[in-house]
């Protein structure tokens, strides 16, 4: 297979889509994964705290999804045949994503409606559908890893795999909340925050562990001689990350109980930085293919004047989301208001 430095434009352009595909996919992950951090959060906390929670992630939920409908589409115009085969597998994990995502939605708005005595349903079905979309994108992914195996294996690396991704997103919806609340809240998400970092983590290292032996491709590439040492850095990386954010969070409560928040932000950041390096070493282990070791990027790809048409739309629309993106976090910076109706 030809390398990057050898290809002209017309083989790089698949490449570029499935870059441009790739960040929109850790941008959803990233930005939809605090706030239904957030929601999964919504049981342990008081009828007081919910409308806070709610408040915290009001102006942004609904917009962080924009970069899966991106992410997706991308898939769908670029890649048809790698999104009909991903889609036809994933089927019944997709359709329970949707259906919790459209659960969460409706009851967003609904818990402002109805009266109070009744919100607690719609706090519940918030709960649900955080809980649902978390899960079972978990388990898409699990699945996509192993190359779609439907052995007790398989399925067992998919449920564990959705347990860790639930565990991350909770992480990052505490660690949002800490950067976010204040009183009481703050110090619950401190404590919210330490519980999941190192589920997360040791759900991270389990899968970083199994990975390697589901593709002899992916082996090769992780423990060739010359490659092992370059790519070093990125769990020693992930783990510092984890014991910066350990460290910080022990430190918090003495410091918010004498109202100083310095390194409140620090947690997310380092929740940010270890999905980040996730990701990259997934991608690094799966490419070029879409479908593990059986379609690769270039089968994938439509046709090359196909794919410059999608290109020039690329080229306006994702500048306009990421903009948007950049302008709504600009305004509704710093903390988060109380929460109202009218």
């Amino acid at each position: 297979m030809s390398t990057l430095e050898t290809m002209n434009f017309e083989q790089i352009l698949p490449v570029i889509f499935m870059i441009l595909m790739g960040i929109s996919m850790l941008a959803y992950v990233i930005l939809d994964g605090y706030d239904l951090g957030v929601g999964a959060l919504m049981g342990y906390a008081t009828p007081d705290e919910k409308d806070s929670m709610i408040a915290s992630i009001g102006p942004f939920w609904d917009a962080n999804e924009t970069w899966l409908v991106l992410g997706v589409g991308i898939l769908l115009v670029a890649f048809p045949m790698a999104h009909g085969v991903i889609l036809g597998e994933l089927y019944l994990p997709v359709t329970l994503m949707l259906f919790s995502l459209i659960i969460r939605g409706v009851a967003f708005d609904f818990r402002a409606k109805v009266p109070t005595d009744r919100k607690h349903v719609w706090n519940k079905l918030f709960l649900i559908g955080s809980v649902g979309a978390a899960l079972s994108q978990g388990y898409m992914l699990g699945s996509y890893i192993t190359g779609f195996h439907t052995s007790p294996l398989g399925i067992v690396f998919s449920l564990l795999t959705a347990l860790c991704l639930l565990a991350g997103y909770v992480l990052m919806g505490s660690s949002w909340l800490l950067m976010k609340t204040t009183g009481p809240l703050q110090v619950k998400a401190v404590n919210w925050a330490r519980r999941s970092l190192w589920l997360a983590g040791v759900g991270i290292a389990a899968i970083s562990a199994v990975t390697p032996f589901i593709s002899p491709r992916i082996f090769e590439k992780w423990f060739a001689f010359n490659n092992f040492f370059l790519l070093m850095p990125i769990p020693l990386a992930t783990l510092g990350l984890f014991f910066i954010a350990d460290r910080t969070l022990r430190r918090l409560p003495t410091r918010l109980a004498a109202g100083n928040e310095y390194g409140a932000w620090v947690p997310f950041a380092c929740a940010v930085g270890v999905f980040f390096l996730s990701f990259y070493g997934l991608a690094y282990s799966l490419f070029p293919y879409l479908v593990l070791d059986k379609i690769d990027v270039w089968q994938a790809a439509s046709h090359h004047d196909s794919l410059m048409v999608i290109f020039w739309g690329v080229i306006v629309v994702l500048p306009a989301i990421l903009g948007y993106t950049v302008y709504a976090y600009r305004v509704f910076w710093g903390k988060a208001q109380g929460l109202s109706y009218n």
